[in-house]
């Protein structure tokens, strides 16, 4: 029997199906669910999944909408940067 002992991650109740590459991308997505992740109503790193797309504060209960696996996408943040944007032009 092998000494080696090694934990297998999110992504070992796969087994040996889907392919490596799958597999890794699936652990990548959840370690990242998993993390700490700012309110944008407190501040705290409070942040959980709730549901699909659902995400809420543990401090303040604040629930808000964001991505899938993330709180805040790519595109969320492309968005709020334009209108943010269009405001700052609107007050000059």
């Amino acid at each position: 029997m092998a000494d080696n002992k090694s934990t297998t991650g999110s992504a070992g109740r796969f087994g040996a199906r889907y392919g490596r590459v799958a597999r890794r991308r699936v652990a990548e997505i959840e370690a990242e669910m998993h993390e700490d992740h700012e309110c944008p109503a407190c501040g705290e790193h409070d942040v959980d999944r709730a549901g699909t797309g659902i995400w809420e504060c543990g401090a303040c209960g604040h629930a808000f909408t964001g991505g899938a696996y993330t709180p805040e996408t790519p595109g969320g943040r492309t968005v709020t940067r334009s209108i943010r944007a269009a405001l700052a032009d609107d007050d000059e």
